[in-house]
């Protein structure tokens, strides 16, 4: 049965804020779309996870964010995000939904590559961004979600990398949720054409822990042929925020695309993770990182599609639940008939620091081929009591110990983050969680 749901906004509304923007008419067009769609689907169905009362739609759209100067001087909840002794020469921070600051070096500028916000990039860049806008990664009418998404997208980032174009230094965006009641409907492109590579990481920040809203973000990664995108984010929404997160990847031949994706949000939290490997020689590396404190419900997946011959994709999610989160873990490898020789793996660990906390790492291989290698392994369990023994033996105290346990449980996800300043915020929230 469908799930009714009451908009707080109308086609005017959604027409006026296109025309504010000064958005395309196919972006309006399928903005419309996705508003017609969303009384008449369903809600997505996440595995032993029930959202229907979850809050998808109580919110305010948009919201004003002030300009910062320097980032020498960014507010006090971005000082981590920023090296005071290596500023990013290519970062953009969001301020609610307003860029609040971009710089990009001249000389990628010069090279053909594109590193703007979304609405910008409607504007200067519109037959390139239709191009792959909902097309081929993130359809509109899956579901309810990225119907209402399609209709209420309100900031986000277009990233392009030309044919034999490789980047040396990650682009970073900081999104910045300060308004505690203001939505984020964040749409992120990453393209990487022919032969070109790229390394690019987003921070999500908020500090909602009473007031309610949402985050309905999709992200879409593009690699060509022969291309390679490392993709890093690290999500931490309050606890206020109810979070669905799409991030999805396509992958030609002889491409890459990897994925190291911190997620600690404190509310409830849908999370998909998924690459169509549809080139043949396709890989994709996906690992993930999860803390979760509190009360909140948490649902996360990874999943890779194989297509094409000869394709590898690798799944390794950790996790750690403390006081009385209850989460699902979902690996997924699929193999399609035809995708001869495709190598699927997966490894999902659970470690639960409380009686109270409720894991569940559910390996799945769905395998319409023969000639194939798969495998997967998982395991939800506590803290092992001879590496507490033997720790402990040496003099450490037992929350010294439960902390290096945990710091090493979670290590190999967190040292596959690109840029270190986002890698030692990660291990700070993390450090966070365990006090």
């Amino acid at each position: 049965m469908t799930t009714v749901t009451k908009l707080p906004f109308d086609k005017e509304y959604v027409e006026q804020f296109s025309q504010k923007h000064n958005e395309p008419a196919w972006m309006q067009k399928l903005r419309l779309e996705g508003l017609d769609l969303v009384e008449s689907l369903d809600l997505p169905k996440p595995d032993k996870t029930n959202i229907n009362r979850w809050n998808f739609t109580n919110f305010e759209h948009t919201a004003e964010g002030e300009t910062i100067d320097s980032l020498e001087n960014v507010p006090a909840q971005l000082d981590d995000f920023i090296d005071e002794d290596n500023l990013p020469e290519n970062i953009i921070i969001l301020r609610n939904q307003a860029v609040a600051y971009h710089t990009v070096q001249e000389e990628l500028t010069a090279k053909g590559v594109i590193f703007t916000d979304i609405f910008t990039a409607l504007q200067e860049h519109s037959e390139l961004v239709e191009k792959y806008y909902m097309t081929d990664a993130v359809q509109v009418d899956e579901h309810k979600l990225t119907a209402l998404h399609a209709a209420l997208m309100n900031g986000g980032v277009f990233v392009y990398v030309p044919k034999d174009v490789k980047l040396e230094e990650p682009l970073q965006t900081l999104f910045w949720q300060e308004d505690k009641k203001a939505a984020l409907f964040n749409h992120v492109i990453v393209v990487a054409e022919e032969n070109s590579s790229v390394t690019y990481v987003e921070n999500y920040i908020s500090d909602n822990d009473e007031d309610a809203t949402v985050a309905n973000i999709i992200t879409e990664v593009f690699a060509a042929d022969n291309a390679y995108v490392s993709f890093g984010a690290v999500d931490h929404f309050a606890a206020g925020t109810t979070t669905f997160v799409n991030r999805r990847g396509v992958a030609g031949k002889g491409a890459k695309v990897d994925w190291a994706l911190g997620q600690m949000n404190e509310g409830h939290t849908v999370s998909e993770n998924e690459t169509h490997l549809v080139g043949d020689g396709s890989t994709t590396n996906m690992r993930t990182v999860t803390a979760a404190s509190g009360k909140q419900t948490q649902n996360f997946t990874n999943k890779t599609v194989h297509i094409g011959l000869d394709t590898d994709g690798q799944i390794s999610q950790r996790g750690v639940l403390f006081n009385k989160t209850s989460a699902i873990y979902n690996a997924i490898g699929k193999i399609e008939d035809g995708a001869t020789r495709a190598n699927a793996e997966q490894e999902s660990r659970l470690l639960m620091l409380s009686g109270n906390a409720r894991g569940d790492a559910n390996p799945i291989l769905l395998i319409d081929e023969d000639d194939v290698t798969a495998g997967h392994a998982a395991s939800v369990g506590r803290i092992d009591d001879m590496q507490m023994y033997y720790l402990q033996s040496r003099g450490i105290s037992q929350a010294e110990a439960e902390r290096l346990i945990i710091h090493g449980f979670l290590a190999p996800v967190v040292n596959e983050l690109p840029i270190e300043t986002v890698k030692n915020q990660l291990s700070q929230l993390i450090e966070g969680k365990i006090n």
